[in-house]
């Protein structure tokens, strides 16, 4: 009643505008608090077993996008606080966590874990909950074939991961290859993505085999390969698979004309771990940065300074996904899961990253890959033309 005093000059108000007074007041301090309580939003990443070193790639990604979301004012004027909880490379130990995050600690948002199988396991629980869920880190095909509505793609599909090297294959002359692919869904979709496209442009798929990860059995293969007379070796894996299959090749002194493997060599410590052995391997990269895409640059110096190390393109897309987020909330005006689900589905924008756009299934249609080789210590980028930065050499 002070303050009523003090706005009245001491003059009695009817009741009805006291009440009316202390209803606005109440609003007033209810919406400032509200409008500083932060935006919670969570996220489970290998920060330990198998995929442990591209984990803490999207880890380091996201705590530079909270920090710079935060110095732009938030997410619709809120802060933003993100919780990074350890799955420990497992998926159904994800799909727990998701379920917590969600139902315990009731975060308003989430962001996507890393690999394949981890995504499609906690897809299911993001999409009982209506919670929209920004892939950053996952491309197999299943993912979008069961008709859920809450999943959306920043990156292409693996089925076409290979492309832009089996367009080199072709314009080398080179016609004979072996796939030797891991036996989870991610590489599975590379096979069956490389075998499809490698019909179209008229090549042969001299051997196939399917390895179980993290076992010696891909030694088996590579032998397996060399005695079909590919030309070309192919890994569809991750990054102890690329390495592998790069250590069988020495170990039978077998130098096909070319080497690819998925994911391991587009990070540098590809390079670091197999240094001389390395040289000339070919793989695929969702992002690299001298693509000319806004903001790439700045990420890249900024990930620099935070960390010591470059950023790879799971770094990117984990950025771009918190990118995408705030573009959506943005276009939406609301944090309204609901209506972000909507809003992803037809959002059209840029990141670092490249261009994000999606088909009704979800499936990223807007972005594209490059082709990477590892020449002198430097990985090179040697397809698409329009973004060649070195000519690919061949054994």
């Amino acid at each position: 009643m002070f303050y009523l005093l003090l706005l009245t000059e001491g003059k009695q108000l009817p009741m009805h505008a006291i009440f009316r007074f202390l209803f606005l007041l109440f609003f007033a301090f209810g919406a400032s608090a509200h409008s500083s309580e932060a935006v919670r939003i969570g996220a489970t990443l290998s920060l330990t077993g198998k995929y442990a070193e591209l984990g803490a790639m999207n880890e380091k990604a996201y705590r530079l996008w909270e920090r710079d979301v935060n110095q732009k004012g938030g997410l619709a004027g809120r802060p933003v606080k993100v919780t990074l909880l350890d799955d420990k490379s497992d998926p159904e130990y994800a799909k727990i966590l998701y379920r917590q995050l969600i139902t315990q600690d009731r975060v308003d948002l989430v962001l996507g874990p890393y690999s394949s199988e981890i995504t499609e396991a906690v897809s299911t629980v993001t999409e009982e909950f209506r919670y929209p869920l920004l892939a950053s880190g996952a491309s197999a095909v299943s993912i979008w074939s069961h008709g859920r509505k809450y999943v959306f793609g920043v990156y292409i599909t693996a089925d076409k991961y290979t492309v832009g090297f089996l367009e080199l294959l072709v314009k080398s002359g080179l016609t004979k290859v072996a796939i030797v692919s891991a036996d989870d869904i991610f590489s599975k979709s590379i096979e069956a993505g490389t075998k499809s496209w490698a019909r179209r442009y008229g090549l042969d798929i001299v051997f196939s085999e399917t390895f179980k990860k993290g076992s010696a059995q891909i030694d088996q293969s590579i032998e397996s390969a060399r005695r079909s007379g590919a030309e070309a070796v192919m890994v569809a894996g991750y990054f102890d698979d690329a390495v592998n299959g790069r250590k069988a090749l020495k170990k039978i002194n077998w130098t096909p004309k070319a080497y690819y493997a998925t994911v391991g060599p587009a990070i540098q410590k590809y390079y670091d771990v197999l240094k001389e052995d390395a040289e000339l391997t070919y793989s695929s990269s969702q992002w690299e940065p001298d693509l000319p895409f806004p903001g790439g640059r700045t990420f890249t110096h900024e990930f620099k300074d935070a960390y010591g190390v470059a950023p790879s393109y799971h770094a990117a897309s984990a950025y771009a996904a918190g990118q995408i987020l705030e573009a959506a909330v943005r276009k939406a005006k609301s944090l309204d899961r609901i209506k972000l689900r909507a809003t992803l589905s037809t959002l059209d924008t840029i990141t670092v990253l490249g261009r994000y756009g999606v088909d009704p299934d979800g499936r990223q249609v807007r972005h594209f890959t490059t082709t990477v080789q590892w020449q002198k210590g430097k990985k090179e980028i040697v397809s698409p033309s329009e973004l060649t930065i070195a000519k690919a050499v061949w054994r």
